[in-house]
């Protein structure tokens, strides 16, 4: 098992497929937590704020184990936010964690 970064960049105006995708998103995240996989998980407000309002947000970034990049980007493809249409483009990467160790 290794880490993979998943960095969503949501397309413009979609705070309202994203809301409405939410709940079968955290759905999804939630279970990777309790299976101990999931490192962080949370959105970029799209302005300086934690709460953006009607700004919205220009993206997700998730960093969890997979068994490999194939997998990583396998549940990134079945994710709510994609069906949904929140994210533009969707980028899988490996991730090495250094710190905190």
């Amino acid at each position: 098992m290794m880490l993979y970064a998943i960095i969503g960049e949501d397309r413009p105006d979609s705070l309202a497929d994203r809301l409405a995708a939410r709940p079968a998103h955290l759905e999804r995240l939630q279970a990777l937590q309790d299976e101990g996989r999931l490192l962080v998980a949370g959105p970029f407000p799209a302005i300086d704020s934690p709460d953006p309002g009607p700004a919205g947000f220009s993206g997700s970034l998730i960093i969890a184990e997979f068994a490999s990049l194939e997998a990583a980007r396998n549940w990134a493809d079945a994710d709510p936010y994609v069906a949904a249409g929140v994210y533009a483009a969707v980028v899988v990467k490996p991730f090495k964690k250094v710190l905190p160790a």
